[in-house]
């Protein structure tokens, strides 16, 4: 069975981004939102467990909302550029491992599917 995991690094501060919020949704055929899980990264920027494993992971198109706003304002940035990043996806295969990674600066941001 496969897994959706993902980490967050501060490409700004050159660390991993600790207690960054994530909202993980599944999307349906309509385009609405359904929110599935709400975590926060831990002192790795990754979460302490998989966002969906097993049987909770099923083919679809999810959506990854990466609160960063808060976070770099809490790092010290008054008026960062970014407030949320979405990242929306297909798992096309419950039984892949799914990883999707954040770099993130107040002004930018890159993301990829990883293993």
């Amino acid at each position: 069975m496969g897994k959706l995991t993902t980490h967050v690094l501060d490409t700004y501060h050159g660390q991993p981004a600790r207690e960054l919020r994530i909202t993980l949704y599944q999307i349906d055929e309509h385009g609405g939102r359904t929110p599935t899980r709400e975590t926060t990264t831990n002192q790795d920027g990754r979460t302490d467990a998989p966002l969906l494993e097993g049987d909770a992971l099923r083919v679809g198109d999810f959506e990854l909302v990466f609160d960063v706003r808060e976070y770099f304002q809490r790092m010290g940035h008054a008026c960062p550029f970014l407030s949320k990043v979405a990242v929306r996806f297909t798992v096309f295969d419950a039984a892949q491992n799914y990883h999707v990674p954040l770099l993130v600066s107040p002004w930018s941001y890159s993301t990829y599917r990883g293993s």
